[in-house]
């Protein structure tokens, strides 16, 4: 059982992994961003994509881990 847990998670990983390299192959337009009238370097839109999604991942356990010392705290 333990061996067919093993097999899945490479055959997931393998499956992420390549979804990810189909993403990023498949979105190399550059694009400029604009924002408040900063703009940007030219980037690969894949990876302006993948940097707000790891932005995204690291911002929820940090307001997480903030609103709870706040809200611990009170």
């Amino acid at each position: 059982m333990r061996n067919l847990k093993r097999i899945l998670l490479a055959v997931l990983v393998l499956l992420a992994i390549l979804a990810v390299l189909s993403f990023v192959l498949e979105n190399q337009q550059q694009v400029s961003l604009l924002f408040l009238g900063w703009s940007g370097p030219q980037l690969p839109v894949s990876l302006i994509a993948i940097l707000a999604l790891l932005v995204g991942m690291l911002m929820g356990p940090v307001l997480s881990w903030v609103l709870g010392r706040v809200i611990g705290t009170s």
